[in-house]
């Protein structure tokens, strides 16, 4: 079958971008058509954009479109020129558009109710964060009700990941086109990692490390999780490690982190964009930490855990089904530095206990999450709208 993958940014930073990639992948290994349309955005922070952006990745062929911000009072709706017309023209069998607010969803619901192909939306639903004022929380609203009565409405199905994503969803949308189907993970790579001795030598580092890979945003709870971390016993505190782009962040968590005196127990990588580098920062670590405020699923809880790593993190969103609360995490409340700091001085002090948590994650993952498994399940979920794997569409 023709599939249209449809989102914002790719081949960048960012767990919808993670997603829809290994997706692409998959569908093409199960013999599908694939081509992925997006825009030239590198991060919506700062609004940056790619010098030049890969027209092939993968195998799977990518349509690029410049990005442009659509202002309404306090909202941004980016739309993407020329992606209706690319759309029309490829007329795939179906349209899978990922993310919510996002105007090019409006624009694949469009060319699918036009042209009366199969439309898909991959929600990947965020409500509004706690800190957000109530006219912003309020626009936010809105903006769900309006795609639940229009692109939701033309979807012949909306993908969540988490049965959490299911019930905040269904709240605006049609709750019977509602589907849950889990990301994976590709375990490959995560099978041979280096030492973690060897991995801490490629990161310039000499200790095991506490790890945090993610974007730098204020929803990741990073500076409750700096106040938690430095609060330990120096004795027990180990350095911290801070993977992932900056989204306004880290000036003031080095800015704290400097009063506190424990600057220099926190290194900074940034995005690191060769794959190999990333494994090995998780190779390295002794724990890692999730304290976001809200997470739909947190792919990179799957990356945790395949690495044998045990988890500290916030009860939220869908993060409870994506671990084994207990076996393979500790959870903690959001927003409770108090609570973080105690988790974090249980796992550390208990070696063994760490490591079973450790194995029990890489079990769990092994069990119950591959991309295989989701590419199967999207493909069945294609063929419930009436796509036949054999049914290529007439341009």
């Amino acid at each position: 079958m023709r599939v249209a993958q449809v989102l914002l940014r790719y081949d960048a930073p960012g767990g919808v971008e993670t997603h829809v990639r290994e997706l692409a992948r998959e569908l093409r290994t199960q013999g599908d058509q694939v081509t992925v349309f997006a825009s030239d955005l590198f991060s919506e922070q700062g609004w940056d954009r790619r010098p030049s952006c890969s027209r092939e990745l993968d195998g799977v062929p990518v349509e690029r479109f410049p990005a442009v911000r659509r202002l309404i009072p306090g909202l941004t709706l980016p739309l993407l020129p020329g992606l209706v017309r690319a759309l029309d023209r490829a007329h795939p069998d179906v349209i899978h558009a990922h993310s919510h607010r996002y105007g090019h969803v409006l624009q694949a619901a469009l060319v699918a109710e036009a042209r009366e192909i199969p439309l898909v939306v991959g929600t990947h639903y965020h409500p509004a964060d706690p800190w957000e004022p109530t006219w912003k929380k309020g626009l936010l609203r809105g903006q769900d009700h309006l795609f639940g009565m229009t692109a939701y409405r033309t979807a012949g199905a909306l993908v969540v990941e988490s049965e959490h994503e299911a019930r905040q969803v269904r709240e605006f949308a049609p709750a019977s086109k509602v589907r849950v189907i889990p990301p994976g993970i590709d375990l490959a790579p995560w099978r041979d990692l280096p030492t973690p001795e060897r991995a801490r030598e490629l990161l310039g580092l000499s200790r095991p490390y506490l790890l945090f890979a993610g974007r730098l945003a204020p929803n990741k709870g990073l500076r409750r999780l700096l106040e938690a971390w430095a609060g330990l016993p120096s004795t027990l505190r180990p350095p911290w490690l801070v993977v992932g782009q900056d989204w306004g962040e880290r000036p003031a968590l080095e800015a704290r982190a400097r009063e506190l005196g424990v600057l220099s127990e926190v290194r900074f990588t940034g995005n690191l964009a060769d794959p190999a580098l990333y494994r090995a920062a998780f190779a390295g670590a002794r724990l890692f930490v999730l304290p976001s405020d809200y997470e739909a699923f947190g792919l990179v809880l799957l990356e945790a855990m395949a690495a044998r790593l045990p988890v500290i993190a916030t009860s939220v969103g869908g993060v409870p089904e994506v671990v084994d609360p207990g076996r393979t995490a500790r959870l903690v409340p959001p927003g409770d530095v108090g609570e973080l700091r105690t988790a974090l001085e249980h796992v550390l002090s208990d070696p063994g206990k760490a490591r079973a948590m450790g194995e029990a994650g890489r079990a769990r993952v092994e069990a119950l999450f591959s991309w295989t498994r989701t590419g199967e399940r999207v493909r069945a979920l294609y063929r419930e709208l009436g796509v036949s794997d054999r049914s290529p569409r007439a341009s």
